[in-house]
This record gives C-alpha cells, sequence and structure tokens, in this order.
C-alpha cells in the first residue's frame, strides 16, 4: 500500500463540468494518434487552460473553445519522426526544424476537418510569443489569438515540470519565477546580446498571474490529499500497535491456551503478506511514511506562501 501511493500532479476537478459533446469526443479520440507522452501532455494542458480561463473570467463557450483547442495543440507531432520526437539528448538544428513544422501540420490537419476546423489556431499559435520570437510565424502581440495566448502559458508550463520530473508541488515557485522571467521584457532583462529592443515580453501577463492561482489550488488539492492518505497511514499503525500489544501479552502468558488466544487475535489483525515474522518492519514503515507525509505538508504550506507572492 505504502509504495502504490502516487499523487495525480494536477487537479483535475474542474473539467468535470463540462459536458462534452459528440463533436468535442470525436476531437479528443484523435490523441489516441499520439504517443503516451504527448497524450497526456495536451490532456494537462487542456485541463490547465481550462482552469486558467475560469480565473481569467471567460465565458463558458470561450473556455470550451480554448480547452478543445488545447486538448489539439500538439496533434501535428503524428507527423514527426519518432526518432526526433523521442529523441534522448539535445536536437540538432535541422531536427529542431523539424520539430517545429508539429504546429504546422497540426494546422492543416484541422483545416482539413470540418469538425476541426474551429480549433486550428490553436495548434498554428501555441508557440507564438508576444515579442514576435516564438514560431512558426514570428507573429506578435494581437496578432496572436488570446486563446492561443492562454494555452501557450499552460504548455510551457507543463513542459517544464515534465522536464524537471515534478512529482509534488515543493519547489514548483522555481519554475513560476522561470515564467515570470520570460513574462519581462529583454530590456529589463539587461542582456548584452539582445540587439533589438521589444516593449512585451514571449507571455501575456495577465494569463501568467492566473496560472499561480491554478498552482496555488493544486498545491492545496496536494495538502489535501495527502493528509486524507496521512489518515489512512495512522489508522493502519493503530491496528499494528495493537497487534504489537498482542504479541507483548501472548509472551507473558505461560499456558498454551492463553499464548494461542492472543496469536489468533494477531492473524485476525494482519492484512495482506503481514506475518508474525515481518509485522514490525511493516509498523516501522508506516511510521516513517507518516513523517514523510507530515514533513511533506509543512513544506507544502510553506510553498504556499511564496506562491502566494509572485507578480509579474
Amino acid at each position: 500500500m505504502l509504495t502504490n501511493y502516487k499523487f495525480d500532479f494536477y487537479n483535475p476537478m474542474n473539467l468535470a463540468q463540462y459536458n462534452l459533446n459528440q463533436t468535442m469526443r470525436y476531437q479528443l479520440a484523435l490523441l489516441d494518434n499520439l504517443d503516451h507522452l504527448t497524450k497526456r501532455h495536451c490532456e494537462n494542458v487542456a485541463n490547465l487552460t481550462c482552469r486558467i480561463c475560469e480565473y481569467l473570467g471567460c465565458k463558458k463557450e470561450f473556455i470550451l473553445y480554448a480547452t478543445m483547442c488545447a486538448y489539439l495543440h500538439d496533434i501535428g507531432k503524428i507527423f514527426i519522426p519518432h526518432n526526433i520526437l523521442f529523441k534522448d539528448g539535445k536536437l540538432t538544428d535541422e531536427e529542431y526544424t523539424t520539430m517545429k513544422k508539429h504546429t504546422v501540420f497540426g494546422y492543416n490537419l484541422c483545416m482539413k476537418d470540418p469538425k476541426l476546423k474551429l480549433f486550428a489556431e490553436g495548434t498554428l499559435y501555441h508557440h507564438e510569443c508576444l515579442d514576435g520570437s516564438g514560431y512558426p510565424n514570428g507573429v506578435s502581440g494581437n496578432e496572436i489569438p488570446y486563446a492561443s495566448q492562454i494555452i501557450h502559458v499552460a504548455d510551457v508550463y507543463d513542459a517544464l515540470v515534465t522536464k524537471r520530473h515534478y512529482t509534488t508541488h515543493v519547489n514548483i515557485s522555481d519554475t513560476l519565477k522561470d515564467l515570470i522571467q520570460e513574462s519581462i521584457p529583454p530590456s529589463q532583462v539587461v542582456a548584452l546580446d539582445v540587439l533589438s529592443y521589444s516593449d512585451r515580453g514571449k507571455v501575456n501577463k495577465k494569463v501568467l498571474n492566473a496560472l499561480f492561482k491554478v498552482v496555488i489550488d493544486d498545491t492545496l488539492y496536494e495538502i489535501s490529499s495527502t493528509k486524507e492518505y496521512v489518515s489512512h497511514l495512522k489508522n493502519e499503525l493503530s491496528r499494528l500497535i495493537q497487534i504489537a500489544e498482542f504479541d507483548i501479552k501472548r509472551d507473558k502468558k505461560k499456558s498454551p491456551k492463553a499464548k494461542e488466544y492472543y496469536e489468533n487475535g494477531m492473524k485476525m489483525l494482519f492484512a495482506h503478506n503481514e506475518s508474525f515474522d515481518n509485522y514490525q518492519e511493516v509498523l516501522e514503515d508506516y511510521r516513517r511514511a507518516i513523517d514523510n507525509k507530515l514533513e511533506l505538508i509543512d513544506n507544502l504550506y510553506k510553498e504556499v506562501k511564496v506562491l502566494k507572492k509572485l507578480k509579474c
């Protein structure tokens, strides 16, 4: 039970309130053509996009639209060669040029399908940056559709989370601080190699501030989930302590019948794979797990305090 516990990094609560019609289900089915990691990434980005939109006060119709664009944003990767898509290491300039074409590939796919045409801009614009430094067309500012500006922030955040192998929100503020740098115009970064001035950063600050609120929600969700797990662990620990107490009482008894009474009590309390030989080891495992999870909860509360101070 201890080794099977795994926290779902993204809070899944919001998407459930949006009913998916047949057209939307058709669009989501296309994700099955993607590899597992890309499919999960698309689902994560859609989750984040939906919830960012809610904090931005967007109308329900727009939230549905932006969420579906987010689900499909990387669909063009089905046309990228696997030796490039799954390369372990840095891409060459030529390989990177090929990889960037997934935006156009996805756009063309959507434009050819009447059911997907409405969502084509999500595939084309999600790597464009407000300062014009993105791809495939290097457009800037309001030339980038608002839904794509939101998807861009969600996309970059999830990519960083995946790359850095986060399994908990402890220190997640480090990633958000990197995103804040993406929102600062180059002239404010004071980089000697910046040759052209821009009054914009790469990402929309308003969208990024909404992401901060989403991440705070997810961190609080992790705290709540971990507390529930600690409650389960404490119940199991109580059971094992009772077994240990029975064991002590058994050792104090001299008659075989009395010893058998406590042995039977211990057997009734054993869980799967527990025995007279290993229950004490299991008991200590539970104690260590509780200490670890309580420390995690404490660190998560500290992280929430840091997150609440972030601004861009």
